[in-house]
């Protein structure tokens, strides 16, 4: 039986706040929030990606938008019963603004409003053409001269860049400009992504040779194409690679391989870019008016600098460009570090007989795969999730309702239950010396890389070999190479032939320094982190990830990336706001990231 107690009582609420929205009475719309709320908005009313938290936040952001954006219309999602759990009532939503619709969640504790998503989904007028919007393709009748399908493909792809410019640029040609570049196709915006590599999915064939996906199948899917049902819940990278440029044909992606960009400079006046590329050889200059860069939060190495690295005899690369173990066998090798890569290629190299030695230089947070997938994500990301009715657009908003000042709240038990389940696990790596730890607060792995990107391992069988011996183990930092060794800051010598740095990567502005300049990088500020005041994440709170599919202190410079479920989420988000911008709707931007940090 339907319980309409809750179903009123939500309805109740939304009456309300519909009623004051409508008066322009941002007081009572405030007081409709409980003392401890989140009202988290993706776009839909600040043009921005915007947590407020409390009645005075609610306030503050109602009173300077609430004229512009003009939203309105909050109703229970159609076909959708809200639930009581707890003493928390959860409803899926709809609502509109004064140029779009969108959808979200809401929590009521009490009947006051204890969290809120709100997410734009659509321009009106400008909506995708899919659905009962999708194109014919077939033009039925007869006419001379026709152009077909193909040919005026092939017509666009030869012109955009040559006889007319591209609105949006996209540097970097992996999932995340991918992603984008397929939502700005279908929303009519005229996009190049610009990639260097010979293929799309070549960042991912590139690298070394037992690379697979280490989040599962669910968590992964691309906009609008989903895999198929019989895809390996662990996409190995090669066949990851093939997806990305099957993806890129399909989704008819103005898509330039062997294409460097050079040099970006902004020009106030026009407010436009000089993009200058290096096209397979050809010197091509374009100016778009809104520049991406998808280079990857995980996309500028590390490359440390130690003493008498000139002087080894032997090999020394960065993880991202270590190709597999196969010239390996039989030789020493060294990894730096103790994250995801320094353990798969660990693991690799010891398949191939390699003699090898990890050195961890700080303690990692080591979660067994099968226990984060039936924990950690089986609830919204899995088979079992789907025949619940969660679909992946469901659990991507499931996941983004959760404000990020309060989600290590919701972390901390499943990882309290990890720790329970695999005791016998944990203890054997501490047996060995492995120095583990479980985020500052022992909110684990999700927390970790929101907050740093960095400081985990998702295990797949690289800690066993630890735990037995067979990869060993040391600790500490490098403290300078000699000519068949790397020396720890202890003195500990260990003899090599190839040393792999794993040691990273740094903020995305980095890309921008190296692209434009210092001072726009400057200007921008660190990009990556919640302000968490956590290892890595220095305050003050920022409540959203920083400079992450927004806008920035550099007009018309966005930054967009993330792992495959942040790309196929937010990339909507920040294809709506370069939509808007290209059809001259008003966009006026609410808490526009402040820079407490350049790097």
């Amino acid at each position: 039986m339907l319980d309409s107690t809750v179903t009123s009582r939500t309805q109740a609420v939304l009456d309300q706040l519909n009623t004051a929205l409508e008066q322009g009475d941002v007081a009572a719309a405030a007081g409709l929030f409980a003392a401890d709320s989140y009202w988290r908005d993706l776009i839909a009313l600040t043009w921005n990606l915007k947590t407020v938290e409390n009645p005075e936040g609610v306030a503050d952001m109602l009173s300077h938008q609430l004229a512009h954006t003009r939203p309105g219309n909050f109703q229970i999602q159609k076909g959708e019963i809200p639930a009581e759990e707890g003493g928390v009532i959860t409803a899926w939503i709809t609502f509109e603004t004064g140029v779009g619709r969108g959808w979200g969640l809401m929590r009521l504790r009490d009947d006051r409003i204890w969290t809120l998503l709100t997410a734009l989904q659509e321009l009106k007028g400008h909506e995708e053409s899919r659905g009962v919007r999708r194109p014919m393709g077939a033009e039925h009748g007869a006419r001379k001269n026709r152009t077909t399908w193909k040919e005026q493909r092939e017509h666009d792809a030869a012109t955009l860049g040559y006889e007319t410019q591209p609105y949006t640029v996209i540097i970097g040609g992996g999932q995340g400009g991918i992603a984008l570049g397929a939502r700005l196709r279908q929303l009519g915006v005229p996009t190049i992504v610009l990639d260097k590599h010979d293929r799309p999915g070549d960042q991912w064939r590139s690298r070394y040779k037992s690379l697979c996906l280490h989040d599962p199948i669910w968590y992964d899917h691309l906009p609008y194409i989903k895999f198929p049902d019989n895809w390996p819940v662990f996409t190995p990278k090669d066949k990851v690679g093939d997806w990305l440029e099957m993806y890129t044909r399909v989704m008819e992606l103005n898509y330039w391989t062997r294409s460097e960009v050079e040099k970006a400079s902004f020009d106030e006046a026009s407010g436009t870019w000089t993009v200058e590329v290096n096209r397979d050889g050809e010197k091509v200059t374009l100016h778009p008016t809104q520049l991406v860069l998808a280079t990857g939060m995980s996309g500028k190495a590390n490359m440390p600098k130690f003493p008498g690295m000139e002087d080894f005899k032997g090999t020394i690369e960065h993880s991202s460009q270590h190709k597999g173990p196969d010239d390996w066998a039989g030789k020493k090798v060294v990894v730096i570090g103790s994250n995801n890569s320094a353990h798969d290629i660990c693991a690799a190299l010891w398949e191939a007989d390699a003699d090898v030695t990890m050195v961890q230089r700080s303690s990692t947070h080591i979660v067994r795969s099968d226990t984060l997938m039936d924990i950690g994500l089986g609830g919204l990301y899995s088979e079992q999730a789907l025949a619940n009715g969660i679909t992946t657009e469901k659990a991507d908003m499931i996941f983004a309702s959760l404000p990020y000042k309060i989600m290590h709240e919701f972390q901390i038990p499943l990882y309290d239950k990890m720790r329970e389940r695999d005791a016998d696990f944990y203890a054997g790596l501490e047996k060995a010396g492995f120095q583990l730890d479980w985020g500052d607060d022992g909110s684990g792995l999700f927390m970790k890389y929101l907050r740093r990107g960095s400081g985990y391992y998702i295990d797949v069988g690289a800690s066993q070999l630890i735990i037995d011996g067979e990869v060993k183990l040391a600790h500490g930092n490098i403290d300078h190479f000699e000519e068949d060794a790397v020396v720890l800051t202890d003195g500990t010598r260990l003899p090599a032939d190839l040393v792999v740095l794993a040691t990273g990567f740094g903020s995305m502005n980095g890309w921008a320094a190296d692209l434009i300049s210092k001072e726009v990088a400057d200007k921008v500020g660190k990009v990556w982190g919640l302000g968490s005041a956590t290892t890595k994440d220095p305050g003050p709170w920022e409540g959203e990830q920083r400079n992450m599919w927004k806008p920035t202190q550099q007009e018309n410079l966005w930054f967009h990336g993330g792992n495959l479920h942040q790309s196929r989420h937010y990339s909507l988000y920040l294809a709506l706001q370069l939509k808007a911008r290209m059809e001259g709707i008003e966009t006026p931007v609410y808490g526009l990231q402040q820079v407490n940090h350049l790097s």
